[in-house]
């Protein structure tokens, strides 16, 4: 309860500093919310419009009542160090109390776990612009909520705070989004790979360069004329449309293309969101170990499926958490999908125990089948596992904490500061 108690008031305390920072500087604001690409998004913003404003991003995935206004004083999480915390009040007062160089735009990524997590969110900072991702059909913390439908309602909220006629950027490709989009008298934006996106994506395929695969690449059409798109480091369909994302929301903010596209070639994406990674024995890496919900999963087999001239595709997937009663549907049926793209299937986690039974089912052979109760348990024997020409994909929810996985898997141990959860409180828990 006391404990309870002291995070209210930590919590109180920093919305109503930030709230009086961002009502004292009057920044532009852009919100970022969804349930899939949240962080990628707002990676890909700020760096399309890095040449024309001088802008700050939210740090990492710091998306709740805490990472907001921490990013809206600019500084790094103080975790439970009580002396950064003093350091972290003493600078929001000093931005309050004293002239400064503060940011003319802010690009704020907003998440929920719970209901009225947004509404609080909204209590501090009102955007000027909202960027919607995804929002599927099982959303991710769904368990929370009573129906899917309230999930997707929670994460549109900050699109019934913009004012008439601001600009709402949703994906063209989301029925969902676009159907609470029309409700609003919003300047309705849309990009992704449908026919009647404004900013539109075609002939994806893999990025090569000197005969590996080093990215993503597409063609983007915009007010009638085609442009070449190039995403370095990660792998995968989806991870184009964040920079298409950003495209649209340079659109709205009245940055020509050009200058996007330049910015643009400073993004790369997050950790843990598809990079491409060098594995033991000469095999490859899929880090897709930042979170796992089945619409993500599910993009990300499509990847593994995808690829040809391998010499095993190897999906190691860990528990969809939060999905409350939908979760024995939905990891049995990425255990069915598991078998179309994936020669090997590895589980971790009880829950994930339904993909490895759901992939036998659809006819995997049990010696192609591995179940794991922790990524510790499973990380030296996947290492051991790796041959010239694998294909690893890892991918799990948050607290399975897959990229350890990742990390037994690497062929260079330097190659760590490119995974995620790598500072001292992560590496501790």
């Amino acid at each position: 309860m006391i404990k309870r108690l002291g995070k209210w008031v930590v919590a109180s305390l920093l919305a109503a500093l930030a709230r009086g920072v961002v009502r004292k500087y009057r920044p532009v604001i852009i919100m970022v919310t969804g349930s899939v690409g949240k962080t990628s998004t707002k990676d890909a913003i700020a760096a399309a419009l890095s040449r024309t404003h001088f802008l700050r991003k939210s740090e990492k995935s710091y998306n709740s009542e805490f990472g907001v206004p921490l990013t809206i004083f600019g500084v790094k999480n103080p975790w439970g160090n009580p002396i950064a915390w003093v350091q972290v009040f003493r600078g929001a007062f000093a931005l309050l109390l004293l002239p400064n160089h503060y940011p003319k735009l802010l690009v704020l990524e907003v998440g929920a776990d719970r209901p009225g997590d947004l509404a609080r969110i909204l209590r501090i900072a009102t955007p000027d612009v909202v960027v919607v991702t995804r929002l599927p059909e099982v959303p991710v913390h769904v368990e929370a909520y009573p129906t899917p439908q309230a999930v997707r309602d929670e994460e549109f909220t900050p699109a019934y705070a913009l004012a008439p006629g601001a600009p709402l950027i949703v994906s063209a490709d989301d029925q969902y989004a676009l159907a609470m989009a029309a409700r609003l008298p919003s300047r309705l934006i849309t990009y992704g790979m449908e026919e009647r996106a404004q900013i539109r994506l075609s002939n994806v395929g893999t990025f090569i360069e000197n005969g590996r695969i080093e990215g993503m690449q597409a063609d983007v059409h915009a007010d009638d004329a085609r442009h070449s798109l190039v995403v370095r480091g990660s792998i995968g369909r989806q991870q184009l449309l964040p920079a298409a994302a950003a495209l649209a929301t340079a659109r709205a903010l009245g940055v020509t293309l050009d200058d996007a596209f330049k910015g643009l070639e400073t993004y790369v994406p997050p950790a843990g969101r598809g990079r491409i990674l060098h594995g033991k024995n000469g095999s490859c890496i899929i880090d897709d170990s930042y979170n796992a919900s089945p619409a993500a999963v599910e993009e990300a087999l499509a990847t593994l499926h995808a690829l040809t001239h391998v010499r095993r595709r190897i999906a190691v997937l860990g528990d969809m958490l939060e999905l409350g009663r939908y979760s024995v549907e939905e990891h049995q049926r990425v255990g069915k999908l598991a078998t179309e793209a994936a020669d090997v299937v590895v589980t971790v986690g009880v829950r994930a125990r339904g993909i490895a039974d759901a992939a036998r089912d659809a006819g995997l052979s049990d010696n192609a089948v591995y179940s794991f109760d922790t990524a510790l348990d499973a990380a030296e024997p996947l290492a051991s596992l790796a041959q010239e020409g694998d294909v690893f994909l890892v991918k799990g929810s948050q607290g399975v904490r897959s990229e350890r996985i990742v990390e037994a898997l690497l062929a260079d141990s330097a190659d760590t500061e490119k995974l995620v959860r790598q500072e001292g409180e992560w590496k501790r828990r």
